[in-house]
């Protein structure tokens, strides 16, 4: 189909129509931003919910469900005056028509900010990205939750220790935040609720493997955080494998750089993203890994009416040589930055360049097992998991689900129990 052929997503506006593609930690905190501004707001997004995705492995470890940490865009903004939003696949940015072209129509637009955030880096490894579970959307942690529970079910029958471990057997592989705190949950589910589901198996023979390419985990955080995170671990019994990385993944076996082997049918990729580009920017734009360079006001290079932030964006700055971390602080503050550089511009004010403020860094590792790094204090243990728990806790987008995520916490910490492992779509394997 021909761009002539596709409808307009939306007619001609008299306000200036300014279009977020992504509806994530940065898009979201644009729209509620451009409340009252005085344009007309387009948010534009392949799902019609926002993710909370730092709980995302709760989900997948059957702690959580995920209405917890979603909430629909339409509920969230239904009162917003001159705001659209529209569930669509961007397919290319035809920047000389300043339009878009998606799935369902045309939408054009007067100033575009992409804040469609990262997508899985496989890095090449095409066994990985064929039978890898990725952990980066909510329908991605649900195929995990269910295949983790399919395996053990499948496993009751087994009697060779070989395809045993094959079968129960998990591998993480990237010691940042996600694989670390998804290893814990693994940690305790073997531990507290797989014994008592499962007692024909011998939880003895389940191993869980955390593969890091680094010298340490967390290499964001201090190195009492990483030493603390890796000794919380080694007590759940987790088999943390650092200096190594993956070579390639049959589906069955792991083989790492040193040539050792790994029996697992599940792999987890935690170790890397990349910035997620829709088409149609010029290649020269866009760094080596993936993302759009843009200058200190979030402006894409060569373009006056197209920005960009968060994962996406490539932004050096003096602290930052390398661009800002790709995590959700940098793309919420890029957001407030650019609504205020936005303003400024409008009333002919100086404008100064974006500068990130570091408030620190968190993982969890499991019951009252945390590590916290801010503003010079670093400190962890229960402490530290009471931190990481309000701060998550209020981050979350809702009151239903701050309550929620609140009710399921308190009973799985009284209990040592997640309840919520129920096989509600069968994932099937490639």
């Amino acid at each position: 189909m021909s761009n002539i052929e596709l409808p307009l997503l939306l007619p001609e506006s008299k306000l200036k129509r300014i279009v977020i593609a992504g509806g994530g930690f940065g898009g979201l905190q644009l729209c509620k931003e451009l409340r009252g501004q005085n344009y007309e707001v387009v948010l534009i997004d392949r799902h019609n919910y926002h993710t909370f995705q730092p709980l995302l492995y709760q989900v997948a470890t059957a702690g959580l469900e995920p209405d917890s940490i979603a909430y629909p865009f339409r509920k969230l903004f239904k009162h917003y005056p001159n705001f659209y939003f529209r569930l669509a696949e961007i397919e290319k940015i035809d920047h000389q028509q300043n339009s878009i072209v998606t799935d369902i129509g045309i939408l054009e637009y007067d100033i575009l900010i992409l804040a469609t955030g990262s997508t899985t880096n496989f890095y090449g490894i095409e066994g990985v990205k064929k039978y890898a579970f990725p952990m980066k959307t909510i329908p991605q942690a649900l195929d995990l939750r269910s295949i983790i529970l399919q395996n053990f079910e499948q496993a009751l029958p087994i009697t060779n220790e070989l395809l045993l471990n094959e079968q129960i057997n998990v591998v993480i592989v990237g010691g940042g935040p996600t694989g670390v705190e998804m290893s814990g949950a693994l940690g305790e589910l073997k531990n507290n609720v797989f014994p008592i589901d499962y007692p024909e198996i011998d939880l003895s023979m389940m191993q869980v493997y955390l593969v890091e390419a680094g010298e340490r985990l967390l290499s964001g955080m201090s190195k009492q955080a990483s030493a603390k995170a890796l000794k919380y671990l080694e007590d759940f019994g987790i088999n943390v494998m650092r200096s190594s990385s993956v070579k390639d993944f049959d589906g069955k076996t792991v083989l790492l750089s040193d040539g050792k082997t790994l029996s697992a049918k599940t792999l987890i990729w935690a170790a890397g993203v990349k910035g997620n580009i829709p088409e149609g920017l010029p290649e020269q734009q866009v760094t080596k890994t993936s993302r759009l360079k843009v200058d200190r006001y979030c402006k894409v290079q060569e373009f006056e009416n197209i920005f960009a932030i968060g994962d996406l964006a490539y932004m050096e700055e003096e602290k930052y040589p390398g661009g800002h971390p790709m995590v959700a602080p940098v793309a919420i503050q890029q957001a407030n930055f650019l609504i205020k550089h936005f303003n400024r511009l409008k009333n002919n004010s100086k404008t100064t360049p974006f500068c990130y403020k570091d408030k620190g860094k968190m993982a969890t590792i499991g019951r009252n097992k945390a590590v916290v790094d801010m503003k010079g204090f670093k400190f962890q243990g229960i402490f530290a998991w009471f931190v990481w728990m309000f701060v998550h806790l209020m981050s979350l987008v809702g009151f239903r689900n701050r309550v929620v995520v609140l009710i399921d916490w308190f009973y799985n910490y009284i209990s040592y129990d997640q309840a919520l492992r129920l096989i509600i779509r069968p994932f099937k394997r490639r």
